[in-house]
């Protein structure tokens, strides 16, 4: 009897799948995120509000409502001035990819790693790196670079960290141990 797939390999089709799409479809890929990022500035807006007035005493209150006004706007601004919000989602992703691929070289060094899986942590991880210097030297250098150079990238890093996980997540099932009585 086979045993389902473990979280890895979930998170690497799923990776997989999100970058091929951010790839074919990058204009949907970007509109995408410029909507999902004000959506959660809404919500944190009315996470706030709902904490402002649960608070016990006066000067959260105010602080909250201030918080979520500050996120409306930042929701609002989103969604009036998508360009601009995606050069700044595109900076954070380029800084993400440098901090995990950063981290991940630094995973290849950790005990209890075969050397196969250090291997393919730290190639993984200088990949990583590599396209979050190069995403942000080109943002850098020419800032009005397109969203569909932004969300190319973004899916080109998440097919990366999908089949490294892939990898990863077939090396720890072939290494479960088998049920047993099997």
């Amino acid at each position: 009897m086979n045993s389902p797939a473990s979280p890895p390999i979930w998170r690497g089709l799923l990776a997989i799948l999100v970058g091929v799409i951010a790839v074919a479809w990058p204009g949907i890929t970007i509109g995408a995120f410029v909507i999902l990022f004000a959506g959660y500035a809404f919500l944190a807006a009315a996470t706030e509000a709902v904490r402002a007035f649960r608070s016990e005493s006066s000067g959260p209150v105010s602080g909250g409502l201030v918080l979520s006004v500050i996120d409306v706007a930042a929701g609002v601004g989103a969604l009036v001035w998508p360009g601009i919000t995606a050069y700044v989602l595109a900076v954070l992703v380029a800084g993400w990819a440098f901090i995990v691929g950063f981290f991940e070289s630094l995973r290849a060094f950790s005990a209890g790693e075969t050397v196969g899986e250090r291997a393919l942590l730290g190639s993984t991880g200088l990949i990583l790196v590599a396209l979050g210097l190069v995403f942000g030297l080109v943002l850098a250098v020419q800032p009005d670079v397109g969203a569909v150079t932004i969300a190319e990238v973004y899916g080109l890093f998440s097919i990366v960290a999908g089949i490294s996980s892939l990898v990863i997540g077939a090396n720890l099932r072939g290494a479960a141990p088998s049920p047993a009585g099997g």
